[in-house]
């Protein structure tokens, strides 16, 4: 017996607002990629990292103190990442900029993996920087993550793994993310706010929307008077009074979307 609760019914106008938008901007979070098996960052805190928070590893400090334990952490993050697929909901996005009409669909995501790329979206932006980019602590030089002794994802989980070396300084090799304490990097930023300027319509996917920055994003659309729909399946999801609001999962909402989407036009081309 199915006991799961159903899904909402898609809020009526949605269609319309998609079929109407030319410039599509997409703020994603920790709950798209929690439907393709990655545990939040508060969620990691189980086998061999269930005594650590991860609070305190994702810190420069935490770094500084103990390069391999941290480092160990990213590894078996990257792993988790790695074997993770994209959902339907990745999917569903990357097949956005194929409809009639959409000139760009900018993904600007809080995420650290890679699964919007996997999926197929090509105009991607990461705030909080990526597993896939480490670079060098002291001088900032990216590091080839084909190098095999560099590929964290290569070893198997263990609690300490010592940071590859810098080829131009011979600094330890630190994950390409953003920590606690860090700034977000102002290239990806600027991008951001670029994307959700130029936007007809923004969609907030799996994030709670209250976290700032990112959070701005939204307010940005709002104050230019542009639609905000957040998908999620928390009633308490941030909004603003004018927000529409899909209580259902990316994997479970966008793909629907875009068939309804389809089939309205495909109805429309039959009309005489």
């Amino acid at each position: 017996m199915n006991t799961a609760a159903p899904m909402p019914s898609m809020p009526p106008g949605l269609p319309t607002l998609l079929k109407n938008a030319r410039r599509i901007a997409v703020l994603t979070g920790a709950g798209m990629s929690a439907e393709s098996g990655i545990p939040t960052f508060r969620g990691t805190r189980n086998g061999l990292w269930a005594r650590f928070d991860p609070t305190e590893l994702a810190t420069p400090g935490a770094f500084l103190r103990d390069p391999p334990l941290v480092w160990a952490w990213y590894a078996w993050r990257t792993q988790v990442v790695t074997r993770a697929q994209p959902n339907a909901g990745h999917r569903a996005l990357a097949q956005l900029v194929r409809r009639p009409g959409v000139e760009r669909v900018s993904v600007v995501t809080q995420n650290v993996d890679d699964l919007h790329e996997r999926a197929g979206s090509e105009d991607v932006v990461h705030l909080h920087g990526s597993l896939f980019t480490p670079r060098c602590f002291d001088c900032g030089l990216p590091h080839r993550m084909e190098d095999a002794e560099s590929a964290p994802w290569s070893a198997e989980p263990v609690e300490r793994l010592e940071p590859p070396r810098c080829v131009r300084c011979g600094g330890r090799i630190r994950p390409g993310v953003v920590w606690f304490g860090e700034a977000l990097p102002q290239g990806p930023w600027r991008r951001a706010m670029a994307a959700v300027t130029e936007a007809d319509l923004l969609l907030v996917v799996g994030t709670s929307g209250v976290v700032q920055p990112a959070a701005g994003l939204a307010d940005l659309a709002r104050d230019r008077g542009r639609p905000v729909v957040v998908i999620n399946p928390d009633a308490m999801a941030g909004m603003a009074p004018g927000d529409v609001h899909w209580r259902a999962t990316a994997a479970q909402a966008l793909p629907l979307l875009l068939r309804t989407c389809s089939a309205a036009e495909q109805e429309d081309q039959r009309r005489p």
